[in-house]
């Protein structure tokens, strides 16, 4: 069977949040995460929307935050419609595209369900072409842009003075990877190898039961990540796996985001122990890794096949850094921000978390570190029953 052609992707662009409170995503960006604040809307652009939103952009990434304006008459905006169902969340994802007619006609031949036409913007420095599209997981759509010479980053930008707001002190660079979470993920994968032309790369499915079969509770998934190889674009998806399916993490984050959707986006730094080093005096808050990881680490790297790794992993244990790979001295470096709803400690802020990723020479996506924290967690547990 002949592999479906591209449709042209050149990058994933963007991502886009709707947010209840625009003020406190821009002291997390820029006073926590030092991003700089590069665009706002245009007055006539949140008329017409009936939001405002804000760019804060680190390296090659770009996050929009838009927050629902109340004062404007007419049909609520987009922001309000998404947030009226959902906390905080990930809306639309933005993907630059080579040549927006062709996307279009090979979304529309493979049964894509397109939202509007294709529409066109011009401003002093070229053309921007775009159209959006629905997609199987929950509320969020797929946005297309062909960009040629337009300045702006969106249709109703306003540029700010460079350096406005933080300096990326922390070497934020790209982003890596998607991962969303499913009640049940197979209308996504076929969507994405049918309709978007994406190829299973990777997967991985763990339980706590694994570890003791024995349990009365416990938490479980199945994981598999899809990816476009022209542009290098990867969707990592979750489903829940039983037993024990109500109490898994991924169908506690589905309850908490009342729906399918994005759980996190992963942006490569280039030395992962200076970022976390910095972040976390900057006040960023991490989730915790237990100490019997690193307890293991030294075996699990010994046996796993990557030989040695270059970092101390005295050091990795202070900063709360994981480590996984599978053959000689190619490896990543992993840590995962605290969700939005505990970094706010406002559970309208959502179940949504950021990753931290370094990789060196391994392109996997922690499969080895699931088993390993589950372990670790394990002991942490058995430990403290034994002293109780």
């Amino acid at each position: 069977m002949s592999k479906p052609e591209s449709l042209g992707i050149k990058r994933l662009e963007g991502i886009h949040w709707y947010v209840r409170d625009l003020d406190r995503s821009r002291k997390f960006y820029i006073d926590r995460m030092d991003f700089a604040e590069t665009w706002r809307s245009s007055p006539e652009l949140e008329h017409a929307g009936r939001q405002r939103s804000a760019c804060f952009s680190a390296g090659n990434i770009d996050i929009v935050c838009s927050q629902p304006l109340d004062n404007v008459p007419g049909e609520a905006g987009r922001a309000a419609r998404f947030l009226a169902k959902h906390p905080d969340g990930v809306g639309t994802l933005i993907f630059e595209v080579e040549d927006i007619e062709k996307t279009f006609k090979l979304l529309e031949a493979r049964g894509g369900t397109a939202i509007d036409e294709i529409a066109t913007f011009t401003d002093d420095g070229g053309t921007l072409r775009q159209f959006s599209i629905t997609t199987p997981f929950g509320d969020c759509t797929f946005r297309f842009r062909e960009r040629r010479g337009f300045r702006a980053l969106y249709p109703g930008a306003v540029a700010l003075p460079a350096g406005t707001g933080g300096k990326n002190r922390y070497g934020f660079a790209d982003i890596d990877h998607v991962t969303s979470n499913f009640q049940t993920m197979k209308p996504m994968l076929l969507w994405l190898e049918h309709v978007m032309g994406f190829e299973q790369m990777w997967q991985v499915a763990f339980h706590t039961t694994d570890v003791d079969p024995n349990r009365k509770t416990g938490s479980g998934l199945k994981s598999i990540v899809m990816w476009e190889p022209a542009s290098g674009v990867r969707f990592a998806n979750n489903e829940p796996a039983r037993p024990f399916f109500k109490s898994s993490q991924i169908n506690i984050f589905n309850e908490e985001l009342r729906g399918d959707g994005v759980q996190h986006v992963a942006m490569t730094v280039n030395h992962i122990i200076n970022a976390v080093e910095g972040l976390r005096q900057n006040g960023v808050s991490f989730m915790p890794t237990p100490g019997s990881y690193y307890d293991m680490l030294p075996a699990r790297i010994e046996k796993s096949g990557i030989a040695k790794i270059d970092e101390d992993i005295n050091v990795l244990r202070n900063l709360g850094i994981l480590v996984d790979g599978d053959h000689h001295h190619a490896y990543m470096l992993q840590i995962f921000l605290k969700e939005s709803a505990g970094l706010y400690k406002d559970p309208s802020a959502g179940p949504f978390f950021y990753e931290v990723i370094q990789r060196k020479g391994d392109r996997g996506f922690g499969a080895g570190n699931f088993r390993a924290l589950f372990e670790s967690i394990e002991r942490e547990q058995l430990g403290t029953k034994a002293s109780s």
